[in-house]
């Protein structure tokens, strides 16, 4: 997804920062044969997960698209030929009703 800022947000910022941390106690506590200590970090890479949600659904993460924005990516999306041909559909109309409107001239 080039160019766009998925997973630049603060929810997903700490979420994974959190995970990471359970990650890395959970590695340590497996090296030292310590069961106890292995399934609090992942406890911890769970709660990571717990809390990145909750941040996205308060709102931190990415915003909902708008329909102009899909309307725009939908129009980007089309073969050149076909969004020329409806621009200048566009144009011709304007044209036409500026054609229409009276005029008015000073002397």
């Amino acid at each position: 997804m080039a160019g766009s800022s998925h997973g630049h947000t603060p929810a997903a910022w700490t979420g994974v920062t959190i995970a990471f941390i359970g990650f890395c106690v959970s590695g340590v506590f497996m090296v030292a044969a310590n069961s106890l200590g292995f399934w609090a970090g992942i406890a911890i890479i769970l709660l990571g997960g717990v809390v990145g949600l909750a941040m996205k659904a308060a709102g931190l993460g990415m915003p909902k698209e708008s329909e102009e924005l899909v309307r725009a990516r939908e129009l980007a999306g089309r073969p050149q030929a076909a969004a020329q041909a409806q621009a200048q559909a566009a144009g011709e109309s304007a044209k036409a009703e500026a054609q229409s409107e009276p005029q008015t001239q000073t002397a």
